[in-house]
């Protein structure tokens, strides 16, 4: 019986990965309004009947796409910012914000993140899910940068969430710019702007 178990759940988390993947690769090119649940299922190789008992529906399974890709380019930035000086709190979320909008630029990433996202998901969704995989590191940036006297001693959360805010407004921009690659370049020098003009 355990075995069975196992098995089962190993046949599930292939299954869900399949999907995922699948729908992730369509969504990137295609946009998600463009991408049919029986496009889905044939490049993942499984049933429509598979999609909808793992998933529920195609608006279920581009959230779960969505965390995919938020958490990968989250965790992508968070390593860019271990790289960073931990004495410069600051000039490691200028770092951070910099490599998250570069990563904004890549057409596939903001196709899902910037894009379709705060339509499948609604914008308030959208805003949570993105704040519970960047706040708590951009929250606890900006208090080790008042406990180093970069910053003055002020309340950390309203300022966390003007920060994000605007990062966001700016990967946005990107999103819809023209010239996405001139668009991020230019962002670039705003971050460095905004988070220099903290500074104590």
């Amino acid at each position: 019986m355990k075995v069975n178990g196992r098995t089962q759940a190993e046949r599930t988390a292939k299954t869900r990965l399949a999907l995922r993947d699948a729908a992730r690769a369509l969504f990137a090119e295609h946009g998600y309004a463009a991408v049919g649940t029986q496009m889905i299922v044939d490049a993942a190789g499984v049933s429509r009947g598979a999609l909808y008992h793992q998933f529920g529906d195609k608006a279920a399974l581009f959230a779960a796409v969505f965390d995919d890709v938020e958490a990968q380019v989250i965790g992508q930035t968070a390593e860019a910012i271990a790289g960073a000086d931990p004495a410069d709190p600051l000039g490691a979320l200028i770092v951070g914000f910099d490599d998250f909008i570069a990563r904004m630029a890549d057409p596939a990433v903001n196709r899902i993140i910037l894009i379709d996202a705060p339509a499948v998901l609604g914008w308030e969704q959208w805003r949570l899910r993105g704040e519970q995989y960047a706040f708590a590191s951009i929250e606890a940036a900006l208090t080790h940068a008042i406990e180093l006297g970069q910053l003055r001693d002020q309340p950390v959360r309203p300022l966390a969430h003007l920060v994000l805010g605007a990062v966001d407004e700016l990967a946005l921009y990107i999103s819809r710019a023209d010239d996405a690659q001139q668009a991020r370049r230019e962002t670039r020098d705003v971050v460095e702007q905004l988070i220099n003009a903290l500074r104590a």
